[in-house]
């Protein structure tokens, strides 16, 4: 961009990086709010709605394409009222108004354009469209022309064009229960619908693209769990091992692309985003407790240190939002090579290795240049070439290790900066679960740092913001942004046992219950009493790219009524879970982090208090015992009986009260049903407690 740009509009003035993206478009875009809604209003004009996200590829093509066109951009201006939109900032507006596409064409994505009457009400839209007719798609222009000529000339048969896709809206917001509480029966009908579609040769579920499976991956271990179905865990195993070894993960830095173009997970969507970081982080954590399999903690460490690495910021603690798919305008070219590039770096020998390894051949497999995967396990491809592993490892090692270097050193992808409360949350999360199940303090260290950032730059009259960027922070807070960040804080108390978490996690809780709370029918609304009124108020629990807000609510109620002896909380949770009877038996694959929930809340919990010094020897055998060990329903309190303040623990978490070492030792009371086991300081005796069924 030049330092005196032709053309500057109100975009200029936003913090999002999304949005700035388009400050200096020949578009007189608005952002969301009053000003563009009451000029629509009085002019009786159509919205343009134009939504995305910074490291959205196709998002750049249309902004190329339609938005820096000053043709199209007057069509734009003289008819419509256009306002530009960052999904990540507001995420309501996108759920809405993506349903709404969703009905129109059947399909969804970004950049999405969608046409609104002055009163919001949605009566025409798509994703991308060219600046032509091409893809078999109508050129922007001619549907701008055609959207005004039908407002215009047909204004009726919009308007109840307008009030049919909202009507349809409403009942998809509502809630159909299904009567009955659920029973252990959805848990087979789910595995058995994920069984159906899983990719035997690849991994994963369905055909491309592939996205992360994420959440039903965490409900399969569950599965496993619960009834032994080995199958299930091959499942998972199966897709992270795929997922690891293909494109979709980077090789060279850590970290995952968002998706896969294809069904073997070679050629990614190249931005990386925080979430999917988190959420896969988290799985392959889990997956390494089930099994002992040192690959799954090796991914999960390499991606927390990408993260650390590139998303990170240490001066304050927020972790960013996304890592563009572009760099110098190009989808990927950070991360491909050339043979001869490797062969510059390594010579001729190792390269061959490497090349072969890594599958970087002459004719390339994407536009003429190579994505990294593997496509034989190392131990195998060693014996294949007749050569010691330990020898293979050493020159795969050395040769990241120059490749990274020398990457380093070219363009980054464009970085979106911005600090989001809700995926900060499930990074504090997945760091803190990095930290108890890796032991690397580093991982604790950020954790904490994020926690204390959203505790002070993102909270506001006892609640929280939703987004902060350039030292500003600003909109309400959704349910997401309140769930996931108090399950985060949960994780850093048990990660911690400092009381500071839980307290904190105990407030935000009651803010949440307080303000999404639905008193009439029970359940979380999407956004909250302070926010303003759309056209829709969700209360959608479907799982997206994310879990839905509701279901890690409920994660929250269940587990600190557990800690917190609230079995209030505990009926809020049930309550929740039984509006969602009816989704999670026709719509598992949607449902996937409320089955995990209801796994919770059908499995007798272990409750495990341990009476000791944090720092001690006895203390540290104790939590490496339990985090050695894949429990998936399970909640931890820590008491220093020693401790002049332990009477402030017992006050706030009664699973600790009389809970005392034996003998000075560190001692551990294994609990269901606040009944617990004989308290042990015997290390073999507790771990036969912990793997009682």
């Amino acid at each position: 961009m030049s330092e005196n740009p032709k053309h500057t509009n109100r975009l200029i003035n936003e913090t999002s990086p999304y949005l700035l993206q388009h400050a200096h478009n020949p578009v007189d875009w608005y952002p969301w709010g009053e000003e563009a809604l009451s000029l629509a209003r009085r002019e009786n004009k159509p919205i343009l709605l134009s939504v995305g996200y910074a490291a959205c590829h196709w998002c750049h093509v249309m902004e190329h394409e339609s938005f820096e066109n000053e043709q199209i951009a007057s069509i734009m201006n003289e008819h419509f009222i256009n306002i530009k939109v960052d999904r990540e900032e507001r995420p309501d507006l996108d759920e809405i108004y993506m349903n709404a596409v969703q009905m129109l064409t059947g399909s969804g994505g970004w950049p999405m354009t969608m046409f609104l009457a002055p009163d919001l009400k949605p009566f025409y839209g798509g994703t991308y469209f060219p600046p032509d007719d091409r893809y078999g798609r109508p050129g922007f222009p001619r549907v701008l022309l055609g959207v005004i000529e039908a407002y215009r000339e047909r204004h009726e048969s919009i308007v109840e064009q307008a009030n049919r896709i909202t009507e349809r809206l409403h009942q998809l917001s509502e809630t159909q229960a299904g009567g009955q509480p659920l029973n252990t029966d959805v848990f087979d009908r789910a595995y058995q619908v994920y069984r159906s579609r899983f990719d035997s040769r690849h991994g994963g579920f369905g055909s491309a693209p592939k996205f992360p499976p994420s959440m039903g991956l965490a409900f399969l271990l569950r599965y496993w769990h619960r009834t032994g179905n080995q199958n299930a865990l091959e499942m998972v195993e199966l897709t992270l091992q795929k997922m690891a070894q293909g494109g979709m993960y980077d090789q060279i830095g850590g970290g995952f692309h968002r998706y896969s173009t294809d069904e073997s997970w070679l050629v990614p969507h190249f931005e990386k985003m925080l979430y999917d970081n988190a959420l896969l982080t988290a799985i392959y954590l889990e997956t390494y407790q089930a099994t002992g399999e040192s690959f799954y903690a090796s991914i999960a460490e390499d991606t927390l240190d990408y993260v650390l690495r590139e998303m990170y910021k240490p001066e304050t603690g927020g972790f960013y939002s996304t890592q563009d798919a572009d760099s110098e305008g190009v989808e990927g070219k950070f991360f491909v090579w050339t043979p001869d590039e490797v062969e510059k770096l390594l010579g001729a020998a190792n390269a061959k290795v490497f090349c072969e390894y890594y599958d970087i051949t002459e004719p390339g497999n994407f536009e003429g240049e190579n994505i990294l995967h593997v496509q034989t396990p190392p131990d195998i491809f060693a014996k294949k070439l007749g050569m010691d592993l330990g020898e293979l490892e050493t020159i795969l090692t050395e040769g990241q290790r120059k490749l990274f270097e020398v990457r380093e050193q070219r363009i980054k992808p464009g970085l979106d900066d911005k600090i989001l409360t809700s995926w900060n949350g499930l990074m504090v999360r997945s760091m803190a679960s990095g930290y108890q199940i890796l032991g690397h303090n580093r991982f604790l260290k950020a954790a904490e740092a994020s926690a204390n950032f959203v505790l002070t730059e993102l909270s506001q009259d006892n609640g929280l913001l939703r987004t902060h960027r350039a030292g500003k922070s600003h909109l309400n807070a959704y349910l997401e942004d309140y769930s996931y960040f108090i399950a985060g804080l949960i994780n850093l108390y048990e990660a911690t046992f400092n009381l500071h978490w839980l307290k904190n996690a105990r407030r935000l809780n009651e803010t949440m219950i307080e303000q999404f709370w639905d008193d009439a029918k029970g359940g979380f609304f999407y956004t909250s009493k302070g926010h303003e009124s759309l056209i829709v108020r969700s209360k959608s629990a479907y799982d997206g790219a994310t879990p839905s807000g509701t279901s890690i609510a409920i994660h929250s109620l269940l587990r600190l009524s557990k800690l917190l002896n609230q079995p209030n909380l505990r009926e809020n949770a049930q309550t929740a879970l039984n509006l969602y009877s009816h989704q999670m038996k026709s719509a598992p694959s949607g449902s996937a982090q409320l089955l995990c929930e209801l796994d919770f809340l059908h499995s007798i919990p272990k409750e495990i208090a341990i009476a000791g010094k944090l720092n001690s020897e006895g203390a540290k055998r104790v939590l490496l015992t339990i985090h050695s060990r894949f429990i998936p329903n399970k909640v931890m309190a820590m008491l220093d009986d020693t401790d002049e303040k332990a009477h402030e623990t017992e006050a706030l978490i009664p699973l600790l009260e009389y809970k005392r070492q034996i003998n000075g030792e560190t001692t551990v009371y294994v609990c269901e049903n606040y009944a617990c086991k004989s308290p042990t300081t015997n290390l073999a005796e507790f771990k036969s407690q912990l793997d009682s069924k």
